[in-house]
């Protein structure tokens, strides 16, 4: 996963405020000190709390039973803590805008959606979220033990846990999307992890049996395999998966990665890829599989990720594994929560994130709205479309589960697999951790250093293609980005490494 987010690390800038009195309430604005310290134990005497209305900032469209939803929510939040819900979701192609006026203008929100590439190392050093260790062990005590340690340590910034992750996949897989009848037609094998050799011994099938198929679209296998194989930090300085110790290579001199791009320049000379391979895309891919055109594009994995493609494309594709899949930071801090600085009751925001963890009902109706009316029970944990509703006609389309809480409580459609959050759980128990879980690289230090060497890149991305020459190419490659300020770049991660594995010891 790319990890190019800015990072300008900044003092926390908290308002303290007090209890008045001996008051038991959580007051706006008030601390938590002198407030009940067992999560389950508020949530049971949610008319002791002062009212509350608790803003979801999150990116997406604002459904037509927005208010509904909200207002169901607010009655259940009332019983649970008193508190109501403001859900506000933001269009994506405006999220960036509508945000940063929000944090610049200190407007008061509670909670707001984050992710490594979403601005939460930079928004989280900038001082935009409250440090949430406090707040969870008084308010949150049951999430640590859903979350797991490994998920809260690499969700830290510097040590500091400013957000907190969806409880989801907790690592990437690696391999291909494949056309299904072709792989039927040829009764290619998918089970296990695919070598090298056995992926060749596919597409050469494919290339001389079916003329008109492209045997793989687009050069995303480039940035896969490469994600599969290292921990990157930035401008090609990465650590081996499987490293036992903290050893920095750079990826332009590894002579593993140099093999592997002369692999690739086979593959174009063999006439494998589209004509399209650097521009190419997974829309485009899945098109071409649907037309019968195309047969294999890379892709990150998840448990069912085939079923989930061949739903939203409409043409049935099956997985297959490359490599086992690894946990990095960046895949901890993939999906996050933050609590604002400008939120006036923090406690309590951290109750109802207790309870986005922990109560399935409430998760439920934040992601799919009202039973009966948005959705109908096949049974415990599978819903449907009540009848006479569509994907298309539906009022309120779930707003990403991904995003919030603990999504092993959310119910699952009846087109998905039954086991699927069965195999989400094994998915995470079989990814190894790398050995950088938990660093996060601050780039303010050599930011102008950055944006230059990410301009050399540019020029070299026909790399990814195997269209070029991989040693003369990447030897150029080298050239250039000395030039833009390398040195500087390696001396300031060498140094952040050096510090961050001495705090964990």
């Amino acid at each position: 996963m790319e990890k190019a987010l800015k990072i300008v690390m900044a003092t926390m800038v908290c308002s303290v405020v007090t209890l008045s009195g001996c008051s038991s309430s959580v007051k706006e604005g008030a601390s938590a000190t002198n407030q009940p310290t067992s999560s389950s134990a508020i949530t049971n005497s949610g008319s002791t709390l002062s009212p509350y209305k608790i803003t979801l900032v999150y990116p997406g469209s604002a459904p037509k039973d927005l208010a509904l939803v909200q207002a169901e929510m607010s009655k259940y939040l009332t019983e649970k803590i008193n508190a109501t819900i403001e859900l506000k979701p933001i269009e994506w192609g405006s999220w960036d805008d509508k945000t940063n006026l929000m944090k610049i203008s200190n407007e008061p929100f509670d909670l707001m959606f984050t992710a490594s590439w979403y601005y939460y190392p930079r928004d989280a050093a900038k001082g935009q979220y409250l440090e949430l260790d406090d707040l969870m062990s008084k308010y949150g005590k049951e999430i640590p033990g859903i979350l797991g340690p490994d998920f809260i340590k690499g969700s830290r910034i510097g040590g500091k846990l400013m957000a907190l992750p969806t409880n989801k996949e907790f690592g990437q897989g690696f391999g291909f999307l494949l056309n299904k009848n072709l792989v039927d037609k040829y009764k290619f094998d998918t089970n296990g992890i695919k070598s090298m050799d056995e992926l060749e011994a596919m597409f050469k099938t494919i290339k001389d049996k079916e003329p008109g198929v492209t045997p793989i679209i687009s050069s995303k296998f480039s940035k896969i395999w490469q994600a599969a194989n290292y921990d990157g930090i930035v401008a090609g300085l990465s650590v081996p998966r499987g490293s036992k110790e903290i050893k920095l290579v750079d990826t332009l001199e590894d002579p593993t990665i140099i093999d592997f791009y002369k692999r690739m320049n086979q593959w174009y000379k063999s006439g494998w890829f589209d004509k399209d391979v650097l521009t190419s895309d997974i829309d485009q891919a899945m098109n071409m599989i649907k037309a019968g055109k195309g047969f294999a594009v890379a892709s990150s994995l998840k448990p069912g990720k085939d079923k989930e493609m061949s739903l939203t494309s409409g043409t049935e594709v099956v997985q297959i594994e490359t490599a086992k899949p690894f946990t990095t930071t960046g895949d901890a801090q993939g999906a996050m929560l933050g609590i604002s600085r400008t939120s006036k009751d923090p406690a309590r925001t951290m109750m109802f994130l207790n309870l986005l963890y922990t109560d399935a009902k409430l998760l439920n109706l934040l992601d799919w709205g009202m039973e009966g009316k948005h959705y109908v029970k096949k049974s415990d944990s599978i819903i449907d479309y009540p009848p006479g509703m569509k994907a298309d006609t539906q009022t309120y389309p779930n707003p990403g589960g991904w995003m919030f809480g603990n999504q092993f409580n959310s119910y699952l459609f009846a087109n998905e697999d039954a086991n699927k959050w069965k195999l989400f759980k094994e998915f995470n128990d079989r990814s190894e951790r790398s050995i950088l879980l938990g660093f996060s690289f601050n780039q303010e230090p050599v930011k102008s250093e950055l944006a230059s060497i990410a301009n050399v890149e540019t020029e070299f991305k026909s790399l990814y293609t195997g269209a070029v020459d991989a040693e003369k190419t990447m030897a150029k490659w080298k050239e250039k980005r000395a030039a833009a300020g390398f040195d500087r770049v390696k001396a300031e991660v060498e140094k952040q490494l050096k510090e961050w594995a001495a705090s964990q010891k």
